[in-house]
């Protein structure tokens, strides 16, 4: 059961830095607070929640949760889309471990015409080193070319060797463009750059600008409804059911970025009516870009939970005509039965349960509608590599008084888990385990568990059962926390 704290989070914040050195301190006391009350006269968010600050260093020694600018890169922008080559460039290691952890669906055949789920390494050894890739990496492109005839390009994301050797990868890109007649393209992602994996994401999105969204793209007859569905990765199928939504409205998708993307999807982008985002902090570079280059306006859309599927599915209508505007009502009434069915065998035994999130993206806020959905409470949210203006946009879905934490560490992680007691824990992989030896249930969230669609209506039917699911299972009776045995 859930403790309510007395005295609000305040006392509880300084309780876990009162572990650091000073310095450490000090640093960390920036990245932890409490969503404050809305400025006066301010109707369009619930709290102020931009007062951590965020998107810095980590502080040396303390346990990180976040990823690097390789993961960002490959593990996220790219490495859905299914049609093209990646490469991990340098020694096998960072290939291997981040080899399909995502659960990035896609149509296709794998090994023909659909890549998602192989590993392409260069498999830099000490001599690679030593003299140098370049050519390793012309060799490589060679046998996937022959290999795999049907991919329709390569992308090379550069782990820390290459940029620490000083490989001339755009080079070795713009000679194999010319001799296999593909799109090449040489992505600059080594993860020492930049403090988390948020600058991944910034270099991907430039290198589809610089290398992509100039090509030819494909045939197809443009529309007045033509939109892209951008920062949609299609785990566990969230983007297919953005999309049937989104086509029940009347709307044509183009392409999906970057789950179960093309190539040529991407090239027909700039043709699009409108940018949808999905995830604003990994896409949202490219999409300033289109608008300023193409014309092409963007806007966010939120797709967990029924509240935000109806107020999202209204805002994206408003954009085009009263077709589609009618269109929209007609589809929310279509899906409020099963909504009210959801709701009435789950909101009964979630009502009231508190969660705490720490996820990375757009999750900690957007996943928070779906919770209060089910009348949920969110005691506390946070971001791995989020910047300012993500935590800015958090405060239009959080209430005042939540525990706000930025790029929290393992330990100050477990004690607010330990101290708060939540009736549920939403976070990674690596939280997974600790949290569930507390004897507190988890729900994975980057990658659903094992399970969802979780956006759409059907996707918040998966999302309910899944809370119920881990919440209210008899196990967590069975056996007691470590801090409550007695000695």
């Amino acid at each position: 059961m859930a403790k309510d704290l007395e005295d609000g989070y305040e006392t509880l914040i300084e309780e876990v830095l009162s572990a650091y050195p000073k310095k450490a301190q000090k640093k960390r006391a920036k990245h932890l607070g409490v969503a404050g009350p809305a400025e006066e006269g301010d109707t369009e968010i619930l709290s102020k929640c931009d007062t951590v600050k965020s998107n810095v260093k980590s502080v040396p020694g303390v346990m990180t949760i976040r990823g690097c600018a390789y993961a960002g890169s490959k593990g996220v922008v790219w490495g859905p889309v299914k049609d093209m080559v990646h490469i991990s460039h340098g020694p096998v290691g960072c290939g291997h471990y981040s080899w399909s952890q995502r659960r990035n669906y896609y149509t296709g055949t794998t090994g023909v015409d659909s890549f998602v789920t192989f590993q392409f390494t260069t498999d830099f050894q000490e001599k690679d080193i030593v003299f140098g890739g370049d050519k390793k990496l012309e060799k490589t492109i060679d046998e996937i070319n022959e290999l795999f005839p049907l991919s329709k390009g390569i992308s090379v994301q550069s782990e820390c060797p290459i940029g620490l050797i000083g490989d001339d990868i755009e080079a070795v890109a713009r000679k194999k463009k010319k001799d296999v007649n593909k799109t090449i393209v040489p992505v600059r992602c080594e993860g020492f750059r930049g403090v988390s994996q948020s600058l991944g994401h910034h270099i991907a999105n430039d290198c589809i600008r610089d290398w992509v969204l100039e090509g030819e793209g494909s045939e197809f007859e443009a529309s007045d409804y033509d939109v892209n569905i951008i920062g949609d990765y299609n785990i566990g199928g969230d983007a297919w059911s953005s999309r049937i939504l989104l086509e029940e409205i009347g709307l044509n998708v183009v392409g999906s970025w970057s789950g179960d993307a093309t190539l040529a999807e991407m090239e027909n982008a700039p043709k699009a009516k409108l940018n949808l985002i999905h995830c604003y902090r990994s896409m949202n570079y490219i999409c300033r870009h289109m608008e300023e280059k193409h014309g092409v306006p963007w806007m966010e859309y939120n797709f967990f939970g029924p509240s935000q599927i109806a107020a999202s599915l209204r805002a994206i209508a408003a954009k085009f005509d009263k077709t589609i505007q009618d269109n929209a009502e007609k589809v929310i009434a279509k899906y409020q039965p099963l909504v009210d069915e959801i709701m009435a065998k789950y909101k009964p035994r979630l009502e009231g349960k508190k969660v705490m999130l720490y996820v990375g993206g757009l999750r900690p806020r957007h996943v928070a509608t779906a919770y209060d959905d089910l009348g949920m409470e969110i005691v506390g949210t946070g971001y791995e590599f989020a910047h300012g203006d993500d935590y800015k946009r958090t405060g239009e879905h959080i209430k005042e008084g939540t525990l706000i934490y930025d790029d929290v560490t393992g330990y100050e992680l477990e004690k607010f888990i330990e101290t708060i007691r939540p009736d549920l824990v939403g976070s990674g992989i690596k939280e997974k385990y600790p949290t569930q030896k507390m004897g507190i249930p988890f729900r994975q969230m980057h990658s659903w568990d094992y399970s969802g669609p979780y956006h759409g209506y059907d996707g918040f039917a998966i999302f309910a059962r899944d809370m119920d699911l881990a919440i209210n299972n008899p196990v967590w009776g069975m056996f007691d926390a470590p801090w409550k045995k007695s000695a």
